[in-house]
């Protein structure tokens, strides 16, 4: 499915305190990360919740800080961004997959509420189109797809209790 053709989806409804938000941003691409980084924290600025954005040096590195920060605790989401623009050589696809796979294992491993915003595009051009601030900013959609995870983990621990 292409940006284009992305279905327009209402944030999901979450119960209970605002969150707090850890926003964790790779941003060699400034523009286009902040792009998103600006669509996530609207939304989150409309659930009143509290956000927190740090910087990392790369998409590589993108994996061990989210780690860090839910060992850390304190947060009951994670947003992670970057953006990783095809080169000349093979180091676009270690990137990519290493990444990937990365923020897929911590998801999987801690079942904390991430929302993943790592672009992975054949140009800068395709990166400005999911950076826009328009109803196609993968940003908004990271922010949205955390925010129903965050309900989603609130809803198993109340069946818990």
């Amino acid at each position: 499915m292409s940006t284009a053709d992305s279905p327009l989806r209402a944030p999901p409804e979450l119960t209970g305190p605002a969150p707090r938000v850890l926003v964790i941003q790779a941003p060699y691409y400034a523009n286009v990360v902040g792009g998103m980084v600006d669509g996530a924290l609207a939304v989150l600025a409309g659930l009143g919740a509290e956000a927190e954005v740090i910087d990392v040096a790369g998409a590589f590195e993108l994996p061990a800080a989210l780690a860090m920060a839910i060992r850390a605790g304190g947060h009951d989401g994670y947003l992670v961004f970057g953006c990783v623009v095809k080169g000349e050589t093979d180091h676009y696809d270690h990137i990519c997959r290493e990444a990937c796979r990365g923020v897929m294992d911590v998801s999987i491993t801690t079942g904390a509420a991430i929302g993943f915003g790592l672009l992975t595009v054949h140009s800068l051009q395709q990166a400005i189109a999911r950076s826009s601030p328009d109803r196609h900013n993968k940003g908004v959609e990271a922010a949205n797809a955390m925010i129903g995870q965050v309900a989603l983990a609130r809803k198993f621990t109340q069946v818990a209790e």
